[in-house]
């Protein structure tokens, strides 16, 4: 092996460094991990999925439906027992009261928020004890409709907007730099006089669109 060919001491070095790492994700913030929880429940012989209203004092998303769930604490081994535990915080049931049946895509809601839903069900719904500070009420729609029922989907775009301070002297065309702005779909149901939107409604369509061929 000749000098050209031969390891140099600091890329030993790096390699060592990358070896010892877990690849994660590159943003500006730390990312938070959360994970929901899509319930189903037996409602009157039919298999249905329960929502939350998020109670009116919350500071955020006050009145607005989703699924319980919420960040990944440093004790939760994983992301499911996540989704298990605030799913049992915010019913009022216990862990034994849920049974997991798996994971769907994992969605980056934000480049600083990860969300990795799961569906459970709830065994009993008779336990259920919604805790008042996170929960407004809970309702259920058979899966049955759901899976009947067409989204409305709007495109929603977003394009950066530079700051006054920015340096446009350094990068290529200066303030004609073609920046590339991104669409999201914004999904949202309406049933029974409910509305099911944003991460939530997009979560619900992915379950929906995975099951559908098989009920």
């Amino acid at each position: 092996m000749d000098a050209s060919t031969r390891e140099h001491p600091a890329t030993s070095a790096i390699r060592k460094v990358l070896e010892a790492r877990q690849p994660g994700i590159l943003t500006e913030e730390p990312v938070m991990h959360a994970a929901v929880l899509v319930p189903l429940v037996n409602a009157g012989g039919e298999l249905a999925v329960l929502f939350e209203q998020r109670a009116a004092t919350l500071r955020r998303q006050a009145g607005e439906i989703c699924f319980p769930g919420g960040r990944r604490e440093p004790d939760d081994p994983d992301e499911r027992a996540t989704a298990l535990r605030e799913t049992c915080e915010e019913l009022g049931i216990a862990a034994l009261d849920v049974d997991c049946l798996g994971a769907l895509d994992v969605l980056v809601a934000s480049p600083q928020v990860i969300v990795h839903p799961f569906v459970g069900r709830i065994l009993d719904t008779a336990r259920l004890r919604p805790n008042p500070g996170e929960v407004g009420q809970v309702f259920t729609v058979p899966l049955e409709r759901l899976l009947q029922t067409s989204p409305r989907v709007v495109s929603m775009p977003f394009v950066p907007a530079p700051p006054d301070d920015f340096p446009f002297h350094l990068i290529p065309h200066g303030p004609s730099y073609p920046w590339r702005g991104w669409t999201r779909r914004i999904h949202f149901y309406e049933v029974d006089g409910w509305v099911i939107w944003g991460m939530t409604a997009r979560i619900l369509t992915h379950f929906l669109e995975l099951v559908r061929d098989q009920m």
